[in-house]
């Protein structure tokens, strides 16, 4: 282990200690009365062989009065040292759950803090590995800390104690101690770097797992299960020869470290055995002191695995920290979003890249309230992302996107989501009730969530599920099909009641007629909302009341459907392509038909 990593791991602890002084406190001293009372014992130990015991065996009897006191003497240290124990095993699990509890909370909040850019640069498998694997790992030396703690004032306690008991016989079992301690240093390099590369390879493993269940319709639907059980195999196997390499290791070394102190006892009993036939001690003392000599290598043991642990925690808290001084989280102001009913939308000079990438170019548009405007471009004109823009999950580069005049980066935290909606293009259900992913924790009631069902056109399917609103949809909603899945997202963003719903082509599960129906009915609602729709059907586009046509990241035209589709050729032979498919088609297959009648 270095001295930078040892350094980074005692500043670690110093953080645990300083945010949880009282239990670290209370740990700390329960440990302490554990080292005491385990010398303590060494001395009650020997006052009961020179009293009780060896009279015994000298006379061939004892008093009640001395039987009583070594019986309580043993006792008395053994049910303290119990009982420092149970303290320090009970405060150091405290200290380390609500550590790792609070830095879960951390991490958790500033995933959410982040904005959708920076989500997209890191896999959702390293996400969960920051915060379970990692967080563990972090504060896995607060276990055996306290317990170091109080094992120090042991060895201070016990070596004082040899040293006054028999100065000889304590030197002679110090001599065992270099040895240990050089041994343990060894130990500690060589199982560092192993223990780390394990730990890494854990949030590795964590990810292709994550990533191979996610994707689980797509590996099953190309066959690709074979290749993906080769790729998690071989990470698999990685981790498995690393935690081999540790356990190798430990077990050289750990009967090595076991078998020192016990060779010890061996030497001081046999120096300690010539003294006391020369009548240099007595027999209580050589009990004393063999008894102290082996409580002397427990507290190297216990520092030991405090040290073995720290390499391991500073990785892990390395990848913590990165999460946590993630730089691109968004900024709120103080303001309000005005007014009530449906909002004005306004979008100036807006640009926006990926890494550098443009995507979004120098866009304008106004939407007026309780209108409804259709997005219309070919794949990758900046659609999606401009939607995104519209409800701030990211901002843009330049320009600024306005709601009733107010720019949404000044918006308090949570302004936006009060009165901004988004359905997006991948419905997400959780493996909860239908009351529950329509609602997700809103205080609304059962009257709101079936008028929002009967808006998004949901009322007739859920109606008849075997429960309700309380049947359960499964993972994902794996029980209901592609178009009700979308339709209870929108419920979910219609109980809101929000003054603009943005739809990102969130109803292309659903057929025409229902879709068309949803359409109609969110213009007559009683809470109506200004609309923006992503659209590729002609039946969609042609309900709304104005269509803004995209082309590489610009706004190329825009205008009511009839119009557009006469003056604008881009557009047209967009919207058209599919008819003008189905008419070249059947128009082959007229010419087929007659070669074949000729």
């Amino acid at each position: 282990m270095t001295s930078a990593v040892m350094r980074q791991g005692l500043r670690l602890l110093g953080v645990a200690i300083r945010t949880e002084k009282a239990v670290f406190a209370a740990a700390a001293l329960s440990s302490a009365l554990y080292g005491v009372m385990t010398v303590a014992s060494a001395w009650a130990l020997g006052w009961a062989t020179e009293n009780a015991v060896l009279p015994a065996f000298r006379r061939g009897d004892i008093t009640t009065a001395t039987l009583t006191l070594g019986t309580l003497l043993i006792l008395g240290t053994a049910l303290l040292k119990a009982l420092g124990v149970s303290g320090r095993r009970y405060f150091a699990g405290v200290m380390q759950y609500r550590m790792q509890a609070r830095s879960r909370r951390d991490v958790t909040r500033q995933y959410l803090r982040l904005p959708l850019a920076w989500h997209h640069r890191h896999p959702t498998g390293q996400l969960l590995s920051n915060a379970s694997a990692d967080v563990e790992a972090a504060w896995a030396p607060l276990a055996p800390l306290p317990m170091a703690v109080g094992v120090v004032i042991m060895l201070v306690t016990a070596a004082v104690g040899l040293v006054i008991t028999d100065p000889v016989l304590a030197l002679v079992g110090f001599l065992i101690f270099p040895a240990i301690a050089v041994l343990n240093l060894v130990y500690q390099r060589r199982l560092n770097p192993l223990a780390t590369r394990a730990q890494q390879l854990r949030a590795e493993v964590s990810e292709i797992a994550h990533e191979s269940f996610d994707g689980a319709l797509v590996v099953k639907t190309l066959g690709r299960e074979d290749e993906e059980a080769a790729r998690f195999r071989a990470k698999v196997d990685e981790l498995r020869d690393a935690n081999i390499a540790v356990g190798r290791v430990r077990g050289l070394f750990d009967p090595v470290l076991e078998a020192l102190p016990t060779i010890g006892v061996l030497a001081v009993l046999l120096i300690g055995a010539a003294r006391l036939e020369s009548g240099a001690i007595e027999a209580g003392v050589l009990v004393e002191v063999a008894y102290l000599f082996t409580l002397l290598a427990f507290p190297i043991r216990a520092l030991g695995w405090v040290l073995a642990e720290l390499p391991r925690a500073v990785v892990g808290h390395e990848r913590v920290t990165s999460v946590l001084e993630a730089t691109g989280s968004m900024e709120h102001g103080a303001a309000e979003l005005p007014g009530s009913g449906p909002a004005r939308l306004e979008v100036r000079g807006l640009e926006y890249a990926y890494d550098d990438f443009p995507v979004l170019r120098d866009v304008d548009l106004a939407v007026e309230p309780g209108r409804t405007v259709a997005l219309v471009g070919p794949t990758g004109s900046g659609k999606s992302t401009l939607t995104q823009t519209l409800v701030r999950l990211v901002d843009p580069v330049r320009g600024a996107v306005l709601v009733d005049g107010v720019d949404l980066r000044d918006v308090a935290r949570g302004g936006v989501s009060d009165a901004v909606a988004l359905v997006p293009q991948q419905t997400f259900l959780f493996d909860d009730t239908v009351r529950g992913n329509v609602t997700l924790g809103l205080p609304v009631g059962d009257d709101e969530v079936w008028a929002a069902l009967r808006l998004a056109q949901a009322e007739g399917f859920v109606s008849a599920l075997p429960s309700g609103l309380d049947t359960r949809v499964g993972e994902r909603g794996a029980t209901l099909s592609g178009g009700q899945r979308q339709r209870i997202a929108l419920a979910r963003a219609l109980v809101r009641r929000p003054r603009l719903l943005v739809l990102d082509d969130a109803t292309s599960s659903v057929d025409p007629q229902v879709e068309a129906r949803i359409l109609y009915g969110l213009r007559d609602a009683a809470h109506a909302s200004t609309v923006v729709v992503v659209a590729y059907r002609m039946a969609t586009i042609a309900l709304a009341d104005e269509v803004v046509y995209l082309h590489h990241g610009r706004v190329v035209d825009r205008g009511p459907h009839r119009e557009l589709i006469a003056r604008c050729e881009g557009y047209r032979n967009l919207v058209t392509a599919y008819e003008r498919q189905e008419a070249e088609r059947e128009a082959l297959g007229a010419e087929e038909e007659e070669e074949v009648t000729a």
